[in-house]
């Protein structure tokens, strides 16, 4: 089965915000956007709205520095990286370790969360009118060059702070 990663044209991305509403819906049944798997954020720099989810990278630092093994790689699903929520403990490790900002704390479950494609299904593609998200097979992607915006976005909110 072909890898397939969230890919972003943030030229079309509108900052609508409709990502993050179905995102939140289809994992919680809220509609609270702050419980959502994809957050979009505006890079004042250079104008661009960029939703972000995570990239479920090679070398998952995530992975690593989680004492539970509560984050972790499902071979079964192209070696997607997962959270299992039951053995999460919430310390956040992760979260600090990731380089692109995820994943995400969710207040309500006291668990970090992250973007799991949806299992295949992305919410956040299927709802955006204006094509900005689509999934995709990754050979077809240049994933460096999406890696490479969102680290630099990720350089340029640690020189804000």
């Amino acid at each position: 089965m072909q890898e397939k990663v969230l890919v972003v044209d943030q030229q079309k991305c509108t900052g609508c915000r409709l990502c993050e509403l179905v995102c939140s819906v289809f994992h919680t049944g809220a509609s609270n956007p702050s419980r959502s798997r994809i957050k979009v954020v505006k890079w004042e720099d250079v104008g661009l709205y960029l939703p972000m989810a995570c990239n479920h990278c090679e070398k998952a630092y995530c992975v690593e520095v989680c004492p539970t093994k509560a984050c972790h790689r499902e071979p079964e699903n192209n070696n997607r990286v997962t959270i299992d929520k039951k053995l999460c403990i919430g310390c956040r490790t992760c979260i600090i370790a990731c380089p692109f900002g995820h994943p995400f704390f969710d207040i309500h479950d006291r668990v970090t969360v992250k973007c799991d494609y949806c299992d295949g299904d992305p919410q956040c593609v299927r709802f955006c009118d204006v094509k900005a998200i689509s999934f995709t097979d990754a050979d077809k992607t240049n994933v460096a060059k999406k890696r490479e915006a969102f680290l630099k976005y990720a350089e340029s909110m640690k020189q804000i702070r």
